[in-house]
């Protein structure tokens, strides 16, 4: 009788911002002949090394990294549609030479769209999206539960983003993104065995790191890389970058409306509030295979254990 083929085993150590994910991901590709691979948004982007905390030349000394700081910072057009294609192909040239791709990283959508795949969604109609995003968030979020009253009982009536696109998506495409959703197409998560786990450090030990980190960024050069991202011409105002955390406070200090004592304040409790956010994704949105972890080094047993089933 035929033995099918195993599938390529694929890991992933996935959580909140500052819990330990990049760390326990190196020990692992130490050990398991590992190639690691950034599923951080922020982190794609060259201009922004320490205030995104992408790892340095010291943290990638001797184990290859794939994907962190290879995108412009006025490169508009990346998306989590084109991470997760190069997402494919990292992970292809990885099973290629042996090695194990070991996905590290909290963006949620962006492992969502390389396991499960993405909407098919028709390009949106641009007069359409010009109109949609121009209204005020109260009025679109009355129009959207007018005209897909699902998406709206879903989302916050203050989430600007997330009610902009179900909005423009059921207007310019006739159907609900919903409907879409249910699509899905490109993942990779039936031709690949996932050993996933999730680091959830306790909250207030990961609040702390967050502030000591953040002092250091300040200490090390943040405000120096803002300054040189806001120089430069070619970045449109509302480019993702100069949304990422710690871009606004830098840029208020820079203009002389904060201090530093501000500036740092501000730069910790966004970035607290981000990880609050991660924390409750991950601790309730990934499948419940994947294992939970409170502390790296258990993390980084479990998916060892995973890999040689």
């Amino acid at each position: 009788m035929a033995v099918s083929n195993p599938k390529p085993k694929v890991a992933l150590i996935a959580g909140p911002t500052a819990s330990g994910k990049s760390a326990a991901a190196i020990r692992l590709a130490q050990t398991h002949d590992g190639i690691v691979i950034n599923a951080d948004a922020s982190q794609v982007y060259a201009d922004l090394r320490i205030l995104t905390a992408r790892p340095d030349d010291a943290d990638m000394a001797g184990v290859p990294h794939r994907l962190f700081g290879h995108v412009d910072a006025a490169d508009a057009g990346y998306s989590a549609a084109r991470w997760a294609a190069e997402a494919r192909t990292a992970i292809a040239a990885a099973h290629a030479e042996g090695r194990v791709p070991i996905l590290v990283g909290g963006t949620g959508l962006y492992l969502r769209t390389l396991i499960d795949g993405i909407a098919p969604v028709p390009p949106i109609d641009p007069a359409v999206r010009a109109e949609v995003r121009a209204l005020p968030v109260v009025v679109a979020y009355r129009l959207l539960a007018e005209e897909d009253a699902a998406a709206a009982a879903r989302l916050a009536p203050a989430d600007t983003t997330r009610v902009a696109r179900a909005l423009e998506v059921v207007r310019s495409t006739g159907r609900p993104l919903a409907a879409w959703q249910q699509d899905r197409a490109g993942g990779i998560g039936d031709a690949i065995t996932l050993a996933a786990a999730v680091l959830l450090p306790d909250r207030d030990a990961l609040f702390d790191r967050i502030d000591t980190r953040c002092i250091a960024m300040i200490a090390e050069g943040a405000v120096d890389e803002v300054a040189a991202l806001l120089r430069r011409d070619d970045i449109a105002d509302d480019a993702p970058i100069r949304r990422a955390i710690g871009v606004p406070p830098i840029a208020a200090l820079l203009s002389g409306a904060i201090d530093r004592t501000e500036t740092l304040a501000r730069l910790q409790l966004d970035t607290r509030r981000y990880a609050k956010r991660q924390y409750t994704w991950f601790r309730n949105q990934p499948p419940s295979q994947w294992v939970r972890e409170t502390d790296s080094f258990a993390l980084t047993s479990s998916i060892a254990t995973l890999l040689l089933d």
